[in-house]
C-alpha cells in the first residue's frame, strides 16, 4: 500500500511540477491568499485534529520539547497565516535574470532562475512545517510531497487538505501539493529512493532522522538543522547585554534548533559573570553543567561530561565552560558545533571580526541572540529549513534556495570550430 501511495502521488507531483514551473505570479499569489483564508476558516478543525495528536503523544510519553513542537494554537495558526502573507509579498524568483553577457562570437547568454521541480520533505512532529513548506514550494514554482511523522498525522492531514483545496480552487495544477498519509518507516525509505519523481529531498527533524535520510537517500539531500549552538561572552562584553542575550538564546524557546546549548565565558570575567547568569537561569529552572574551571567558581554545578559538549539538549539544560580567550572559544565551537548558529558578546571590534571570520557556521552573530536564525526573522517569510551544509544552500532557506538555474543561449547561426 505504501509503495503504491508513494508512486501514485510521486507521478502526480511530477506532472504538476511541469505546469507549475510556468504558472504566473498572479495565480500563485491568489493561491497563497486563498490558502491563508483556508487556514483561518479551518482553524478549529485543525486545532481539534492537533488535540488528538497531542493526547496520543502524551500517552506515548513524548518529551516536553516534542510536545511543544507538536502543539498548535490560535496564535501559532496566526503565525502560519502571517508566513503565507509574507511569502505572497516577496518577489517571485522564477524567471529572474541572475546574469547575462555576450561572447566574442556573438552568442548572447542569459542565466535565469528556475524551480527545482518536485521537493520531498520528510519531517517529524512540527505541523507548522506543513504550511511553511507548501507556501514556499508553491511560490518558487515547485510541487511538494510531504511525509510527516505519525505524531502529527492528524494535524498534517487537516492543514494539507485545507491548503491544497484552496490552492486548486485558485487554478494551481492538481497534484502540486501531496501528503503521504502512510507513516510507516518503509514509506519514508521509499521516498528516499524515488529518484524518478523527486528532484531534491529535505529532512527536518532531529539528528537521527537527518542522518538516516543523508545515509539512505538516492535522491539528492539538503541537510538541515541539528543545532548545537554556542554563546561566547568575551572579556570586554557588556555584562548586562550578555545576560539578556544568553537568557533569550537559552530560555525563550529551548526546544528549537537555534537555542544555545553551551555557554563559553572568558576567564577574565568568569568570577563576576557566572554568579550573575546562574542567578538568572535559576529563576528560569535551567540546569547548568559546568567544566572544572566553572565549578571552582560555582561548586554547586553538575559536572559536564564530554558528551555534553556535543549534545543538542532541546531543553532547559545548558553546558558551561570557562575559556582562556577567543582562540580557545573558537576552537571549542569549531570542534563541537553543528555549523548552525553561534554568537559572541563583545565590545571589541577586532574580536568580533575574528569570531565572524573564523567560526564555521551558517549564521555567526555579534551581540545578538542566536534565536534570530529563522526565515521569518531574516525577511524570507516562512522557511523550508535551516541548512547546515555548504552546497547549494546554507542557513535559513527561503524562496531563492528552492530554485536552480538554467542558461538561455541565443545565436544567429554560430557553429563551433
Amino acid at each position: 500500500m505504501s509503495n503504491q501511495e508513494v508512486r501514485q502521488k510521486g507521478a502526480l507531483a511530477k506532472q504538476a511540477a511541469q505546469k507549475l514551473s510556468i504558472i504566473s505570479t498572479s495565480i500563485k499569489n491568489a493561491a497563497l491568499d486563498k490558502m491563508a483564508a483556508a487556514l483561518e476558516a479551518n482553524s478549529k478543525i485543525i486545532i481539534a485534529a492537533n488535540l488528538v495528536d497531542l493526547e496520543a503523544g502524551k500517552k506515548k510519553g513524548l518529551s516536553s520539547a516534542l510536545l511543544d513542537r507538536l502543539t498548535l494554537s490560535e496564535k501559532r495558526i496566526q503565525e502560519m497565516i502571517a508566513g503565507l502573507n509574507t511569502v505572497k509579498k516577496l518577489p517571485d524568483p522564477i524567471g529572474e535574470t541572475i546574469n547575462e553577457w555576450k561572447r566574442i562570437n556573438g552568442l548572447k547568454i542569459k542565466k535565469i532562475r528556475v524551480p527545482l521541480g518536485v521537493i520531498g520533505i520528510i519531517y517529524e512532529a512540527r505541523p507548522n512545517v506543513t504550511a511553511d513548506s507548501i507556501a514556499l514550494c508553491l511560490k518558487a514554482g515547485n510541487a511538494v510531497i510531504l511525509r510527516g511523522g505519525s505524531d502529527a498525522i492528524n494535524s498534517n492531514i487537516a492543514i494539507a487538505k485545507a491548503m491544497a483545496d484552496a490552492a486548486y480552487s485558485a487554478r494551481i495544477p492538481q497534484g502540486s501539493i501531496q501528503l503521504i498519509e502512510d507513516t510507516n518507516r518503509e514509506t519514508a525509505e521509499e521516498l528516499m529512493q524515488a529518484r524518478e519523481f523527486i528532484d531534491v529531498l529535505i529532512p527536518r527533524g532531529g539528528k537521527n532522522l537527518i542522518q538516516t535520510v543523508v545515509q539512505k537517500s538516492r535522491v539528492p539531500v539538503i541537510e538541515t538543522g541539528e543545532g548545537n549552538c554556542h554563546a561566547y561572552v568575551e572579556k570586554t562584553a557588556d555584562l548586562k547585554m550578555a545576560l539578556e542575550i544568553v537568557i533569550n538564546a537559552k530560555c525563550q524557546r529551548p526546544s528549537v534548533c537555534n537555542a544555545i546549548e553551551t555557554l563559553l565565558v572568558d576567564e577574565a570575567i568568569a568570577e563576576k559573570f557566572l554568579p550573575q547568569i546562574k542567578a538568572c537561569l535559576n529563576e528560569r529552572q535551567v540546569e547548568l553543567r559546568g567544566d572544572e574551571k566553572s565549578r571552582r567558581i560555582l561548586p554547586c554545578l553538575k559536572p559536564a561530561t564530554q558528551e555534553d559538549w556535543r549534545t543538542e539538549f532541546l531543553a532547559l539544560i545548558l553546558a558551561v565552560k570557562v575559556v582562556s580567550g577567543i582562540d580557545d572559544a573558537i576552537a571549542h565551537i569549531n570542534k563541537y558545533g553543528t555549523k548552525h548558529s553561534e554568537t559572541i558578546i563583545t565590545k571589541d571590534k577586532k574580536a568580533a571580526a575574528k569570531f565572524q571570520a573564523e567560526i564555521d557556521a551558517a549564521a555567526v552573530y555579534v551581540n545578538a541572540s542566536t534565536r534570530f536564525t529563522d526565515g521569518f526573522e531574516f525577511g524570507f517569510g516562512a522557511e523550508i529549513g535551516i541548512s547546515t551544509q555548504k552546497l547549494h544552500a546554507r542557513g535559513p532557506m527561503g524562496l531563492a534556495e528552492l530554485t536552480s538555474y538554467k542558461y538561455l543561449i541565443e545565436g544567429n547561426g554560430q557553429v563551433r570550430k
